[in-house]
């Protein structure tokens, strides 16, 4: 077991690539995590939305403008 020590000591690209690792080895077999309720009732309301053509969409660039905000 990685102590929370150790993982501050990484650097940056080490902790990322690490979460990478650990996310490829947690999805090659997705009945080893079950995702709540919840999320299927989410992905179809969106699904609705989209079907219904309520949805709006925004480019990239302005998701990056969007989370840059404070």
């Amino acid at each position: 077991m990685i102590a929370f020590v150790d993982i501050e000591r990484m650097s940056v690209t080490e902790r990322l690539q690490s979460i990478e690792m650990l996310w490829n080895s947690l999805s090659r077999d997705d009945s080893l995590v079950e995702s709540p309720a919840w999320h299927g009732q989410v992905l179809d309301s969106r699904h609705a939305i989209i079907a219904e053509e309520k949805a709006t969409f925004m480019t990239l660039d302005e998701l990056r403008t969007r989370l840059a905000r404070p």
